[in-house]
């Protein structure tokens, strides 16, 4: 170590190299992995758009308790701004889309309520994470905004604040990629690593052997002359002619290239477990099933989603009601669609319901998005109970000619003929 090394070492200047044992490229710093960098891994970006989307797109209703029973407040100003536009220049979706990106991704997310002269919340304004600061003052929390050089104070009422999972500050939430940035690290590492090899062609696909002794210009001469035409991803695919007996030899896949790619998709089932999302819904299908997708699917809603979903209700109620308001009013994400299943499962849970009775016929078909029917609750139901056998009976001596029906079983028929 020379003494300038030295001296750059003492003081925190050393120069580290970017390179680690067999080519491979050191993780990077803590301070490299942000939003940014983070959604440029495949599985991150998939991990939060597949939350985020579903959350946002999920209608968020607001309804007003009838005493055991409850009914849509469509006419209070809260409803408009959950379920469809949260202010003049963004729907609900994008709004809540956007914030709920920004609790995965920086652990929180702010929103400025804009209220009208009747107390009631009639805008929300997501607000930039990174240009909000949170202060704990004596009477309260405040909210520090900065925007285009204008600091704005909001006080705790103004602000609705959507947390990941609370700091140990009781202020602040922790995003995933920031409780567990290694995983997010080696992940980066490990593209990088591939985008280097195949843009610099760094890979070697196979040897030239020449039949006699080179000379050092000539090596130089030929190494150039195929880097030229062949090295690089836009050289790709040429035909190569080779003279003077020389011999192109190809090489099979190495065993660091097959780590490499074992460990990319490692790196799936990783981010997929930081983000509590089944590798199936992000188009990881490698151990992925007709039956175990559909069982995935339920639980991304009562696992993954529902930590989100009551965290939206509650922030919801502890911010945009008063206490009077939250006595006769609560807002509630409609996961039904989700957890439907397909027509059949549908069909026999609809007709479950109805038959045993805790479920109507014009709830059905609700459910289904379908046309009221009126009176349809009001038609008797079929007698289910069993028929008299003498009304169905033959007189004696008397001949039918109804067609027997036909029993269920090919074998049971081959029975009844012998």
């Amino acid at each position: 170590m020379s003494l300038i090394t030295r001296i750059k070492s003492a003081i925190g200047l050393e120069q580290r190299s970017t390179i680690g044992v067999n080519g491979w490229p050191i993780p990077l710093s803590a301070s490299a992995v942000n939003p940014t960098t983070a959604q440029g891994v495949s599985a991150v970006y998939a991990c939060v758009q597949a939350i985020a989307e579903t959350t946002a797109s999920l209608p968020l209703i607001l309804f007003k308790r009838n005493g055991d029973d409850r009914e849509r407040a469509t006419g209070h100003p809260l409803y408009e701004v959950l379920h469809s536009q949260a202010n003049p220049e963004q729907t609900a979706l994008e709004a809540r889309e956007y914030m709920q990106a920004c609790v995965l991704l920086r652990g929180n997310a702010f929103a400025r309520l804009v209220r009208g002269w009747d107390g009631q919340v009639r805008e929300l304004w997501p607000l930039n994470p990174d240009n909000v600061q949170v202060q704990r003052t004596a009477s309260g929390l405040v909210y520090d905004y900065t925007k285009d050089g204008v600091l704005t104070r909001l006080l705790a009422h103004e602000v609705l604040h959507l947390r990941h999972r609370l700091g140990d500050d009781g202020v602040m939430g922790i995003s995933p990629i920031a409780a567990a940035r290694g995983v997010v690290e080696l992940a980066i590492a490990e593209g990088q690593h591939g985008v280097n090899t195949f843009t610099n062609g760094a890979k070697m696909l196979g040897v030239l052997k020449f039949p006699g002794k080179l000379k050092p210009e000539q090596r130089a001469n030929i190494r150039e002359s195929w880097a030229s035409q062949h090295a690089g991803g836009s050289n790709a695919g040429r035909t190569a002619v080779l003279e003077e007996g020389v011999d192109f030899q190809a090489l099979s896949m190495t065993l660091e290239d097959a780590e490499w790619i074992a460990a990319r998709q490692f790196s799936v089932e990783e981010v997929a477990r930081l983000f509590r999302v089944p590798p199936t819904v992000i188009g990881d299908l490698r151990n992925g099933n007709y039956s175990n997708s559909v069982e995935m699917a339920r639980q991304f809603v009562t696992q993954t989603l529902r930590r989100h979903l009551v965290a939206w209700e509650q922030a919801i109620a502890a911010k945009c009601l008063t206490d009077a308001g939250r006595r006769m009013y609560f807002a509630e994400h409609q996961v039904e669609g989700l957890l439907r299943g397909d027509s059949a499962n549908r069909a026999a849970f609809y007709s479950s319901g109805i038959s045993d009775g805790w479920m109507l016929k014009s709830e059905a078909r609700k459910l289904e998005n379908l046309p009221a029917i009126e009176g349809l609750d009001d038609q008797p139901k079929a007698s289910a109970g069993p028929a008299d056998p003498s009304a169905f009976e033959t007189p004696k001596g008397a001949t039918s000619n109804a067609t027997p029906a036909p029993l269920p079983y090919p074998s049971k028929q081959q029975e009844a003929m012998a």
